[in-house]
């Protein structure tokens, strides 16, 4: 049987430990025992997301969290800015679109993150702008953001600022108190190790004065009943009462390895991903690199997709090409969760056999040279 590499920006590998938690006996999630688990998940997620505010869970992917991520806090004809420099600044604005929201759009170059005097500037001239719609990560661009920079400029504005941290959290760094950052949402696939199938959401005292004032219509991912459970330490629906089992056990892992600590390892991961794939003579494609994801240009004679299609079917390691117009012109390689140096390790053995077989040259074994010395080094 071929051995699998899951190696894309979500979903993210699942390690033995997290398994082993999926598979425990099942149990009932209106008894004692699960609402203490909750309890101290909630708890731990606040750590996480560096927050003290509630961080609800919704049995949703990511995008469910997004989608409460607007519906919860504005009527219609609010205006609201989208930064969006990809597939999922997207999918911010065809949300804010579809709850019948005034989209005022700042598009970036893909690859590239929004100046925040550009984001200023904008907020300066459309002083009704009742919120900011933005990502931490660009996942399809592997692009960061200055989310610490947008919180200073709204901080004293009538606005909320709300961040899409599915692919990033964990990863990049995110304070959300202290950078003034009102929405965060997340899920469970990537930086928290687990399959899909959970959504996060955290509200700041500043966004609950607009969750009172918001009429749009919501019914499952209304935060009103979420919150009046959360101080129950419940749930106003059924929970994914197994994943809610087995992201206690990676909140701990997290916390035994320390927030900063993992910070900082995903940042050499991604420095020493973007150097290897220098050393091949291969372009990194953006200006802002992520520590979640690298996106890396395919040479100019390989379709991006045949290359992730061929390391997939030969050798079993999954990354992921473009998305899109880039589907054929990048490849991105994810460092999250439970992905280390020596995943990146065989992920770079194999691209260069892929990268050779369809034609490529370069010499042999120098971006496994390189890696090992950017990041042990």
């Amino acid at each position: 049987m071929k051995r699998i590499y899951l190696i894309t920006p979500g979903p993210s590998a699942v390690p033995s430990f997290i398994r082993e938690a999926l598979s425990k006996e099942l149990i009932h999630h209106r008894t004692e025992e699960f609402r203490q688990i909750l309890k101290e998940v909630c708890v731990g997620l606040k750590d996480i997301f560096c927050t003290k505010n509630p961080v609800v869970i919704f049995s949703s992917s990511g995008t469910g969290a997004m989608e409460a991520g607007v519906a919860n806090f504005f009527s219609p004809q609010d205006k609201v800015l989208v930064i969006n420099g990809g597939k999922f600044g997207e999918r911010w604005r065809d949300i804010a679109k579809i709850y019948n929201l005034q989209v005022i759009e700042l598009k970036l170059e893909e690859g590239c993150a929004p100046l925040i005097s550009e984001v200023k500037a904008i907020l300066d001239k459309e002083k009704d702008i009742k919120g900011v719609l933005t990502t931490l990560c660009e996942t399809s661009t592997a692009t960061v953001y200055d989310i610490e920079g947008m919180g200073k400029i709204l901080k004293d504005k009538n606005a909320i600022l709300i961040v899409d941290a599915i692919s990033g959290l964990g990863q990049d760094k995110l304070l959300s108190d202290e950078w003034g950052v009102d929405v965060v949402v997340s899920a469970s696939q990537k930086g928290l190790m687990l399959p899909p199938g959970l959504g996060f959401l955290s509200i700041s005292e500043k966004a609950k004065d607009f969750l009172k004032n918001s009429k749009l219509p919501r019914y499952y991912f209304d935060l009103n009943k979420a919150l009046k459970s959360y101080e129950k330490d419940d749930t106003p629906f059924t929970p994914s009462v197994s994943l809610i089992v087995g992201l206690e056990k990676a909140i701990k892992v997290i916390k035994e390895e320390g927030l900063e600590k993992r910070w900082e390892k995903f940042a050499k991961l991604s420095m020493a991903t973007r150097e290897a794939a220098k050393t091949l003579g291969l372009e990194i494609f953006s200006k802002s690199p992520s520590s979640s994801v690298t996106a890396i240009v395919s040479p100019s004679n390989i379709k991006a997709s045949e290359l992730v299609k061929k390391l997939r079917k030969d050798w079993g390691l999954s990354i992921a090409a473009g998305q899109d117009e880039l589907k054929d012109k990048i490849f991105r390689i994810a460092h999250m969760g439970w992905v280390n140096q020596d995943d990146l390790i065989v992920c770079f053995s194999l691209l260069e056999k892929a990268l050779r077989d369809l034609g490529y040259s370069f010499k042999l074994g120098s971006s496994l040279q390189r890696f090992q010395e950017v990041f042990y080094g």
